[in-house]
């Protein structure tokens, strides 16, 4: 939603709820033992029946959002199916006002500032917010605004983790992982603490790379496949990562540099050497930088590179379905989408609704693709290997290879300001 905010150069601004959960009316009958210390006296055996939700209740996320969706429907929007989270309010003219809501945060964007800024003082009458003002943060991501552009990025919390790690002084190193190297299973037996130590320092960039930064999914996403009993390279690896972050810390995610709408790329890694399992990746492109990307492990053995593919081009083209029915709700309604690959045989596959014998096997779910071209939802197109950007997220790329497709994800240094 920031990149269409971007594109479409929408007005943004933020309010914080307080108390959020606290709103919520419970439908079940729930009781409460009374807390240490504020026990009426005389009437100590005595346990609370609640009326509203408390933090820490399963129900209480629910109940705000029912609690949340009536109040919003009061004011005129509607929530969207494909995403009941964005909140919308349409005009014969398209949308007027669209609201993000995260548990407490909710950001209000819109083309036209005054009205956009009149529906969120309605909404703030309804409930106790903070008024932000114009966005400047969102789920521990800064949001920085420049005339067309809108950049995202995470520098105080990757400031923090290199400081937890104790990496805030190394030296930078020029790529993710050095060159050629494959991680291979730790066949020694466990060792707790370089366990603990581990799985600290992907978790923590985990939530870096699904935030801002896709340039370190492939290599982030193939190293927490050893955090079950990582060997000492293994953890020296992921150090090592955090020392390409030390020089590239200064770099975000901007949109607004290209108005060339949606595309998206995808690609596989056939075979992994120790699970034999392909490496799917595809990205999402949108106002010139990444909204979606994924590179993960396929669940079944494919049994040959093309089949691979195919598998990859089924997986993404559920994405961009959902992005354009997210979009269609948005009242802007998206043509083919292209798709583009650098393997014929899987193009040829998913546009000819044909049965052969080497692909019978192939499990049924991965034949909607076919179905998605043929509805002309997504359109397919071959690209040469060196165009295929989404390259980046099946292997370790060459540092010359790699930072040619990095350029693509619309990743770019930002200055201190």
């Amino acid at each position: 939603m920031i990149a269409l905010a971007a594109q479409q150069q929408w007005h943004m601004t933020s309010v914080d709820i307080k108390t959020a959960f606290l709103y919520g009316e419970l439908d079940e009958e729930l009781f409460m033992e009374q807390p240490e210390g504020f026990a009426v006296k005389g009437q100590e055996h005595k346990v609370f029946h609640l009326k509203h939700a408390l933090y820490g209740l399963k129900q209480a996320a629910l109940q705000w959002w029912k609690a949340l969706d009536k109040s919003m429907e009061c004011l005129g929007f509607r929530h969207t199916k494909s995403d009941s989270r964005i909140f919308i309010l349409t005009s014969s003219r398209g949308p007027c006002v669209i609201v993000i809501v995260y548990v407490d945060d909710a950001i209000f964007m819109g083309p036209d500032r005054h009205f956009t800024n009149r529906k969120k003082a309605q909404f703030m009458k309804e409930w106790d917010c903070q008024d932000l003002r114009d966005t400047k943060e969102f789920l521990r991501m800064r949001i920085h605004r420049q005339g067309t552009l809108i950049s995202l990025e995470q520098k105080d919390y990757l400031r923090m983790v290199l400081e937890r790690f104790n990496m805030h002084n190394a030296k930078a190193a020029p790529t993710l992982l050095p060159q050629g190297y494959v991680p291979t299973p730790n066949k020694t037996p466990e060792n707790p603490k370089r366990k603990s130590h581990y799985q600290q320092v992907i978790g923590s960039l985990l939530y870096l790379m699904l935030g801002t930064r896709p340039d370190i999914a492939f290599v982030v996403t193939k190293m927490s496949q050893f955090a079950a009993n990582p060997s000492e390279e293994h953890l020296c690896k992921a150090l090592y990562i955090c020392r390409y972050l030390v020089g590239t810390a200064d770099y975000s995610l901007t949109y607004g540099r290209s108005r060339d709408g949606i595309i998206a790329y995808a690609d596989a890694d056939w075979g992994s050497a120790h699970t034999r399992r392909s490496n799917t990746s595809y990205i999402v492109l949108i106002s010139g930088a990444a909204v979606f990307w994924q590179s993960k492990a396929q669940k079944t053995i494919a049994l040959s590179s093309t089949e691979a593919e195919y598998m990859v081009l089924s997986d993404t083209c559920r994405q961009l379905v959902w992005i354009q029915n997210l979009f269609g709700e948005l009242c802007i309604n998206l043509q083919s989408i292209p798709l583009c690959r650098d393997n014929q045989g899987s193009i040829f596959i998913a546009s000819n609704a044909v049965q052969e014998k080497w692909t019978k096997h192939i499990d049924i779910r991965y034949h909607y693709i076919r179905e998605v071209v043929e509805s002309g939802k997504v359109k397919l197109y071959f690209v040469k290997t060196a165009e295929n950007y989404a390259d980046i997220f099946t292997k370790n790329l060459s540092r010359d290879k790699y930072l040619k497709c990095r350029s693509t994800l619309g990743i770019s240094f930002k200055q201190n300001t």
